[in-house]
């Protein structure tokens, strides 16, 4: 029996991207969050953690949202409204991006059967 019920929540984030090279942003880390003070304290945790092996001036950056951004950005997840939070470190720019999104049930698979196809893949062996 699949239950039809749905969970608000915020997919969170971590970019980092060389501001030096002409790639693209690449994705370190992301998390499920199901409220607003969830979201801003796992930018705020990565943020206290790396903040004494950053620059002054990045360190500058990430204490200020500490102290004065991060509220503001609680209020706007209160209100549904995405949010990203940026230091830049020497070329390296490190952004944590939080959206609201609506978290589907996934449905539970105890008690059926998997197709035929599922036990044709066999994992890789790691070297």
């Amino acid at each position: 029996m699949l239950r039809n019920t749905t969970r608000r929540g915020f997919w969170c984030e971590c970019w980092t991207e060389d501001l030096t090279e002409q790639q693209g942003p690449a994705l370190l880390a992301a998390f499920d969050a199901y409220s607003a003070p969830q979201a801003d304290r796992w930018v705020a945790v990565a943020l206290r953690t790396i903040s004494q092996a950053l620059d002054v001036d990045a360190s500058d950056e990430a204490w200020e949202w500490l102290y004065d951004g991060r509220t503001e950005t609680r209020r706007a997840l209160l209100r549904s409204e995405p949010c990203t939070v940026s230091v830049t470190h020497a070329d390296i720019c490190i952004t944590w991006t939080i959206r609201p999104v609506t978290y589907l049930p996934l449905a539970h698979r105890k008690a059926a059967e998997l197709p035929a196809c599922a036990y044709d893949f066999k994992p890789r062996p790691t070297v």
